[in-house]
This record gives structure tokens, sequence and C-alpha cells, in this order.
């Protein structure tokens, strides 16, 4: 797992998923959101839009990230 410092809370799921390389674009983004391949503090998450705040943990693939506030 690694740490992914945001400057500002909330930010959109489907942002930071291609903010942090997940993914190259944002349709894609919210394409793998609608399909329920990304959990997010170990549930599954299909709300593109859904609200990420610091603590929270993304999983994708085989990568995890936590999101801390700088």
């Amino acid at each position: 797992m690694r740490d992914v410092e945001v400057t500002r809370q909330p930010i959109e799921l489907y942002k930071l998923l291609k903010f942090e390389g997940f993914v190259s674009t944002g349709g894609e983004a919210k394409s793998v959101v609608a399909e329920g391949r990304v959990l997010v503090n170990g549930e599954i998450e299909t709300r593109k839009r859904k609200k990420i705040v610091s603590g929270d943990i993304i999983e994708f693939g085989d990568e995890t990230i936590r999101v801390r506030l700088r």
C-alpha cells in the first residue's frame, strides 16, 4: 500500500483513479468504477463521483492506496 497526498478534499473517485495513473482517461476511470472493479474501504464502489477523503483506502487491480490530506 502506498500513501497518496491530496491538497484538498473531498476528491471524486474517478478523478483520483485518473490522477494516480490507475487508468489513462477520465472515461476509463468512470467505466471501471461503474463495472464494480474498484473497492473503497474494502467494499465495491460503483458511484464514480463518490467523495474520497483522508483515510480512505482505494483498491484497483493489484494496487492499493491510502489517501492523506497534505
